[in-house]
């Protein structure tokens, strides 16, 4: 067997070459892509030092990842995303140094990936990007379900969790401010805490500021082409644009605490969010070849506001023979209000559209939930528990188009929407400690669900389902080496369809295509069920080395893919239940400091890489690229730290890169993504122990990001192909203790 700390250091060469190689051909892929789009395609052993301190990772029968408050701050990032994209098997979409990008697992987005604040899913249209890092104490990975929470996690859970613990006084003020030639940004945060006796307390508050631009010479482009089955080019438009906006919101966060002396305790957590920003956009058309758009130029200002509140109050009860109880009630009120206006005017003529769209939203909830734990025969630790949640949403939407002058009255459309979703989970597990080196977890978990929608431009929709879950987790610790360990999990899980998707009612586009489809609902959707499997081997070879492998294969029955068709003579894309998917991962991961691989007298330099392979097939789409999703085929990063002697300056840096590549949809639809490339760096001066600079250059390889729609059927093909063009940003934080 290869000695563990050589398989470290070439798993790292072997990331870096991989990831070369990966660049050299997105390149030729991409060129090679260039001139395929504008084209019809044819149809196609070693004893270690234990470390006594708990790790959840080492330590717990269900396979959990915690990354720490160290390293979400570690490069100074202002949104959780920018966290996310250099952890082990996360993967973020979209163009390098852009905000707004969708947080995948083994590739998987739009609902596989479950996203929890606090253990709760996160209501439509909240973002993370929106909490502050500042505010975030831990964030758990888990890569296989367990009871405790929703088991509407196909490719996993990423839960963030906010500060809670108070360990002592605390009084930390943070002031950063960056920027690049395309955005400027601010953003500030206090953190306060203390405690007296059995009270503790403590107060987070932030404040963020960002500012954008593109195109700021008309140099965004997008094509339009359209080819004749014979290969002809039949159509040529090509759309340039400039625009910009503005995000700035603040974040609140309070905790009070009381811990008494015979374990039990009562918190009560409150947190607010709110925010608002500001959009424009002009995109002009110019036609060389073939039909004009229904529009030449789109003339586009927007807004939003967001206020969103939470309040969780928990008890815990400690009980005899280690027993404990706990209950919590939590409640949250989101209210949002979008403003668009649209301006379409066609070359030569007066201004042809004149669209007013406001869309009022407000979402109530409040749940509450319970568990109890204790230890019931040797060995065994029993948890049983609820949730249950009640909540409305409610949509109000106004929408005022203006004619051209001479055709008529202004055409005024409101409708009102109200959906109401009642849900209920059950669950129990056990922790089961067979012997001192194996352990087993074992859970089942019920959740039922309605959902109610009604309103006035459709008819009124109710929908009801429910899921078992068996859960299975085991953990083998190799006794002959005590740092080998090896687990298996087998898990059901599910992906509820939102209540947006069950909605019938239609949203239009501007100029209707193929590519640019209205959007409607489907009230017949059904849940996907997922059987899946995973198994990883961890090496622990050394004092904070690690070398790990984790393989996972899911099969999904009643897959829900964007179905495209053509009613009353508009394009309208639709969600349908369409067969079954299958989809395969393989991860590997080191970690490990230098002195590992030489002695106790080398740099402390700590390195780190992991490579992640995604497949997928559905079953009813012909291939090759059938993937489930648009899964993100491969996904790799490197890093480096390095903590200069002394402790007073500690620099690193991290290279992640995300493929794309083509991916057939349905039969008729096919897509393209390039590769994403984000290359970071961070220097951290400790002038003392209370103060300290942190200075972070981010997406400083700046690639251009390409996307491309492509429909394809008899009468011929067309392809919108678009470029998204990034830049390098800086940014500078001062961060004091006082």
């Amino acid at each position: 067997m290869m000695p563990p700390r050589l398989l470290a250091l070439y798993l790292t060469i072997a990331a870096t070459a991989l990831m070369v190689a990966c660049q050299a051909q997105a390149r030729e892929e991409a060129g090679q892509e260039t001139e395929q789009q504008r084209k019809p395609a044819e149809p196609v052993q070693q004893q270690v030092e234990v470390n006594s301190r708990y790790d959840p990772r080492r330590d717990d029968t269900a396979s959990k990842m915690v990354v720490s408050s160290e390293e979400i701050l570690k490069y100074g990032d202002t949104n959780v995303t920018d966290v996310l994209k250099r952890l082990p098997g996360i993967t973020v979409t979209g163009a390098a140094g852009r905000t707004g990008g969708e947080i995948r697992m083994r590739g998987l987005g739009s609902g596989y990936t479950q996203i929890l604040l606090n253990g709760e899913r996160v209501p439509a249209g909240f973002s993370l990007d929106t909490v502050s890092p500042d505010m975030i104490e831990r964030i758990e990975i888990l890569h296989a379900a367990s009871a405790e929470f929703s088991t509407q996690s196909i490719a996993g859970t990423i839960n963030v969790v906010l500060k809670k613990a108070v360990k002592k006084a605390q009084r930390d003020l943070k002031l950063g401010m960056g920027g690049g030639r395309d955005a400027r940004s601010g953003n500030g945060s206090l953190q306060l805490s203390d405690k007296d006796g059995l009270f503790s307390w403590s107060l987070s508050a932030s404040v963020f500021r960002y500012d954008y631009d593109f195109g700021g010479t008309r140099d965004s482009p997008a094509l339009d082409l359209g080819y004749l089955p014979d290969g002809q080019q039949n159509l040529l438009r090509r759309i340039a644009g400039d625009g910009g906006g503005r995000v700035e919101g603040l974040n609140l966060a309070s905790r009070l605490s009381w811990n008494y002396p015979a374990g039990d305790s009562l918190t009560a957590q409150f947190f607010l969010n709110a925010n608002r920003g500001n959009n424009r956009s002009n995109y002009h058309t110019e036609t060389v070849l073939g039909e004009r758009p229904d529009y030449d130029t789109n003339d586009i200002h927007g807004g939003n506001r967001q206020v969103a509140g939470r309040t969780d109050l928990n008890w815990v009860r400690k009980l005899d023979a280690g027993g404990k109880l706990e209950l919590g009630v939590r409640g949250m009120a989101n209210s949002s209000v979008n403003d668009s206006d649209t301006l379409g005017l066609i070359d030569g003529a007066e201004l042809a559209l004149d669209r007013r769209v406001q869309l009022e939203a407000t979402y109530d909830t409040i749940s509450s939930n319970g568990k109890f734990s204790s230890p019931w025969m040797p060995g065994h630790a029993l948890s049983m528990g609820w949730d249950g949640t009640l909540s409305r949403r409610k949509e109000e939407r106004r929408q005022r188009e203006a004619t051209p002058p001479g055709a008529g009255p202004a055409r005024y459309s409101d409708e009102h929407y109200r959906s109401d979703v009642r849900l209920l989970a059950l669950y129990a597990q056990d922790d089961w400690e067979i012997t001192p080196h194996w352990s087993m977890y074992a859970g089942l978990r019920w959740e039922g669900g309605d959902t109610r929608s009604a309103g006035d431009s459709f008819d009124a929709v109710r929908q009801r389902n429910s899921v078992w879950s068996p859960l299975l987790q085991t953990l083998w610790k190799l006794p002959s080496t005590r740092g080998d360990q090896l687990r298996l999990a087998l898990t059901r899980t599910y992906k509820s369809p939102s209540t947006s998707t069950l909605i019938p009612r239609r949203s239009i586009s501007i100029n209707n295509s193929q590519a640019e489809p209205d959007r409607q609902g489907n009230p017949r959707l059904k849940p996907e069920l997922a059987l899946g499997i995973d198994a990883s081997y961890d090496h622990y070879w050394a004092e904070g080395a690690l070398l790990g492998v984790r393989v996972s294969a899911r099969r999904i029955d009643g897959y829900t893919r964007q179905g495209l068709l053509l009613i009353d003579g508009r394009w309208v894309s639709t969600p349908i239940n369409d067969g079954r998917a299958n989809t395969q991962t393989v991860e590997l991961e080191t970690k490990f400091p230098l002195r590992a691989l030489l002695d106790a007298t080398a740099p402390a330099i700590d390195l780190r890489a992991s490579l992640s392979r995604n497949w997928s097939q559905v079953e009813h789409v012909p291939g090759p690229d059938n993937r489930l999703d648009q899964q993100t085929p491969f996904s790799g990063n490197l890093g480096i730290d390095y903590k200069m002697p002394g402790g007073m300056l500690t620099i690193g840096g991290s290279l992640v890169l995300t493929s794309g590549g083509p991916v057939r949809i349905t039969r008729q639809q096919f897509a393209y993504t390039s590769m994403r490339r984000d290359l970071d760096l961070y220097a951290l001066w400790k002038f003392n122990p209370k103060n300290q600079l942190r200075l972070a250059l981010s997406n400083l390889l700046a690639q251009d990001f390409e996307s491309n729609a492509i429909f394809r059927d008899a009468s011929g093909s067309i392809v919108r192909a678009g470029i998204s063009a990034t830049t390098p940003q800086a940014r500078a934080t001062m961060e004091l203790k006082f």
